[in-house]
């Protein structure tokens, strides 16, 4: 079980609030430790060799903390007065990051060779307009642990994108084979087999062969509510993967799935408190696999020290949630 967690929950107009004694206490991140007020956090991500250097992304572009989200300085790059939706890093080579950009701005995929200080812009075709959200938005990125060239990218509404050579090149993925373009995540799973993970609105596609076939979970005839948003394969359980629900956007209650067989068979993890809204996201880290943060869309946020068996349920309530992360002190 990790203890004393350094825990930073992205909120959509409240900026990161953040805990450094494992949830007893919190604050929110003020315009003194460099971050803009009133920011819209749409996803944090941190450095997997060195937890306490954190990034993120905001409407006005990305951000970086080197000390575990106390203190925060803005990183001139292409994306400058843009949003933010996504960010990777590739786990064998760390110096290369993704992000995504999208709503209210054009969606697009940049990359960074030098550990976020310089971005490229990738060659990705993307719809101007799409149904539901207007401008698309990149909604996750996958690196394969295994294969970094590999890299699978979902938009919100504007279906998924390949690259197998690191992106430099980008295919959009057959409608045939995922008909619903409204992605909301994608993840890999190692396995065996080696799984792509697809989360649209309305259900869970898989493949085990690259994208050549894919498969649908059923969600809406197998899982016990109707909307996949979260998704998280397990550090160090290559088998077990994790996707979070609700019954719409937002949502009146939500809960978490968990597949330990790569997708295989599903079960449904029991919430101590009802969430009050879909659950939105889920987290853990190499380093403590077992401790698991999730929260739902309007600030309910869950604990778990034992793989997702049981949960506890923080007292501390925000406003809308984008993203969490939780770091070691």
């Amino acid at each position: 079980m990790a203890e004393n967690l350094n825990i930073l929950v992205g909120t959509v107009g409240q900026g990161i609030i953040r805990s450094r004694d494992d949830g007893k206490t919190w604050q929110r991140v003020g315009i003194g430790a460099g971050l803009h007020s009133d920011a819209l956090v749409r996803c944090i991500t941190n450095h997997p060799s060195q937890p306490q250097v954190v990034f993120i992304g905001t409407e006005r572009g990305l951000y970086q903390s080197r000390d575990a989200g106390q203190s925060w300085r803005f990183l001139d790059s292409p994306m400058n007065g843009t949003c933010v939706w996504s960010l990777a890093i590739d786990p064998t080579d760390t110096h290369i990051m993704y992000a995504g950009t999208g709503t209210p701005n054009p969606a697009t995929i940049f990359r960074s060779t030098d550990s976020g200080k310089t971005w490229d812009r990738r060659p990705v075709v993307v719809a101007a307009e799409c149904p539901a959200v207007g401008v698309p938005r990149v909604t996750g990125i996958a690196i394969d642990p295994e294969n970094p060239q590999d890299i699978w990218a979902g938009f919100e509404v504007d279906g998924v994108r390949h690259s197998m050579d690191g992106g430099e090149t980008w295919e959009r993925l057959d409608s045939e084979a995922i008909p619903n373009p409204d992605v909301h995540n994608v993840a890999i799973a190692p396995g065996p087999p080696k799984t792509v993970v697809v989360l649209v609105n309305d259900d869970v596609f898989m493949s085990a062969d690259g994208g050549a076939k894919w498969r649908s979970v059923g969600v809406r005839q197998n899982f016990p509510l109707g909307y996949p948003r979260g998704v998280l394969v397990q550090p160090g359980n290559p088998k077990t993967i994790f996707v979070t629900l609700g019954d719409t956007t937002p949502g009146s209650t939500g809960t978490i799935m968990r597949s330990r067989d790569t997708g295989r068979t599903w079960q449904n993890l029991t919430l101590p408190v009802q969430p009050n809204t879909a659950m939105w996201v889920i987290h853990s880290q190499p380093f403590a696999p077992n401790t698991l943060l999730a929260g739902s869309r309007y600030g309910y946020l869950y604990r778990s020290d034992d793989g997702g068996d049981s949960w506890v349920k923080l007292w501390r309530e925000v406003s809308e949630v984008s993203s969490i992360l939780w770091i070691p002190n």
